[in-house]
């Protein structure tokens, strides 16, 4: 394990002896760039807007600034830890060694579950995109396909998995970025057979902010957990050929840059169509690409959206065995998941990949009930994550500073006021979601299965200690003491 203990006391993951080869090295500075730029423009960005943009109207465009602002901050407080003590478990070790033991299993587990169960999501969107293409396969089939494929990749050497990101962000990235600059010529009637917009839509229907700050919160609760997948970019950091510069350099260049993209989009698609218009789960970029005139723009968009689920489908993928493999480093996952080979963790990338298919079958089978269930177990799940992150950085912050401060050089901002300002917004977040009907169940599921895990951690904890405190008496007594 990297040298990080200096910093952070004895714990699990500074002893655990692992006999096994380290992981590789294999990504690169452009792969990490384009992982934080394009781990999180998915799906939930090019159809999941639309519900925002229903619910909060040209206020989503304050939504997603609100969104955005809270992630950036999460991200900020984990690039200086990850910088700091870079780890292949990335914040599950940093909430061990700021928390404890059980700190690190909780949030290493409940965030290894959530990509799995997210991922069967993304696998199943995926094929019935597939499937409408190419009728005569069935869902089921391109299911199978996408994991074999997937799992092939992540079993390969790790360069291979950050080349699939790397060429899944570039296209989902310049799919932004001519969507921004055709919208913006759109605007201003620059482009043929195009009268200038001007401001009409975002202050007609109702004005800019036409339910009030009552819609703007709403949007928020329909677009903060697009945000989630920032995470992995820390993660994939470890196995970098510089973790420290790499995880500064990603964490820098995505946090502007992606809330660039999505509040940029959301101004866009606002300024041109009126936001009464918009009909959840249908794509918003596809109406505006029809409405300047851009033909096939459905069959385009379903394009990048496919490619956005394969991405997430890659990356989840990726996360979950690079997660479940750092716990077993720890003692926290059985030992049989540290083979590596070539560098790359297999059994950890199978056992991740073999929870992912029965999700996916659970999905295909009981979408409406078993997998609904788990999907609502994970649904606030991000938040919980992310307010440890925010716990452990404000505990670790002050150890570092002063056994060996030379280690921050990524610093949060306004430390500690604007870590205390996040938790602040993730837990009013949580409690509106518990006011709205159709968030509550999530909040209450996830708050079951982080309490199922928490008891979990502490009865092994328990029993850790009190086989400590055995085995002493045990030595005691032999030595006549």
């Amino acid at each position: 394990m990297h040298d990080g203990k200096t910093t952070a006391g004895a714990t699990a993951a500074d002893t655990a002896s692992v006999d096994a080869e380290p992981l590789s090295h294999g990504l690169k500075q452009r792969h990490l760039t384009m992982l934080g730029l394009g781990g999180v423009i998915g799906a939930g960005l090019f159809v999941g807007s639309s519900a925002g943009i229903a619910v909060a109207g040209p206020g989503i465009v304050v939504s997603y600034l609100i969104a955005g602002a809270i992630a950036m901050l999460v991200m900020r407080m984990l690039g200086e830890m990850s910088s700091a003590m870079p780890a292949s478990g990335s914040f599950s070790v940093h909430a061990e060694r700021a928390l404890g033991r059980w700190a690190g299993f909780s949030v290493g587990w409940l965030y290894w579950f959530l990509l799995v169960v997210v991922l069967a999501v993304e696998a199943t969107g995926a094929a019935q995109i597939a499937h409408g293409w190419v009728p005569g396969m069935p869902q089921w089939a391109w299911v199978l396909v996408f994991m074999v494929v997937f799992t092939g990749a992540n079993l390969a050497a790790v360069k291979n998995f950050g080349e699939f990101e790397f060429w899944f962000a570039t296209l989902k990235v310049g799919a932004i970025v001519l969507f921004l600059a055709l919208g913006l010529l759109a605007v201003f009637g620059v482009l043929p057979d195009t009268d200038p917009v001007g401001f009409t839509n975002l202050t007609g229907q109702g004005g800019f902010l036409p339910n009030g700050w009552d819609g703007v919160v709403s949007g928020v609760l329909a677009v903060i957990f697009a945000f989630g997948g920032l995470e992995v970019v820390t993660i994939a950091a470890a196995e970098s050929d510089d973790p420290v510069r790499a995880v500064g350099r990603a964490v820098r260049s995505a946090v502007w840059r992606i809330l660039f993209f999505y509040v940029g989009s959301m101004l866009v698609i606002v300024t041109l169509l009126p936001w009464t218009s918009m009909q959840p789960g249908h794509s918003p970029y596809v109406a505006v690409l029809d409405s300047i005139g851009v033909s096939g723009a459905g069959q385009i968009m379903n394009v990048v959206v496919f490619v956005a689920l394969l991405s997430a489908l890659n990356a989840n993928l990726y996360g979950s065995s690079r997660m479940v493999f750092s716990l077993a480093e720890r003692g926290e996952a059985p030992k049989g998941l540290l083979k590596v080979a070539g560098g790359v963790p297999r059994r950890a990338v199978l056992a991740s990949v073999a929870f992912g298919f029965v999700s996916v079958l659970l999905n295909l089978k009981w979408p409406d009930s078993v997998f609904l269930y788990m999907l609502n177990a994970v649904g606030a799940v991000l938040l919980f994550v992310w307010g440890l992150i925010a716990v452990s950085q404000l505990r670790l912050r002050r150890r570092i500073e002063r056994e060996a401060p030379e280690r921050l050089t990524l610093r949060m901002w306004a430390f500690p006021y604007l870590t205390w300002a996040a938790l602040a917004a993730m837990a009013a977040v949580l409690v509106l979601m518990l006011l709205d009907d159709d968030a509550r169940p999530q909040v209450l599921w996830s708050a079951g299965a982080t309490a199922a895990v928490l008891v979990v951690a502490f009865v092994r904890e328990w029993r850790t200690r009190a086989g400590t405190v055995e085995a002493a008496g045990t030595a005691d007594r032999s030595s006549g003491r």
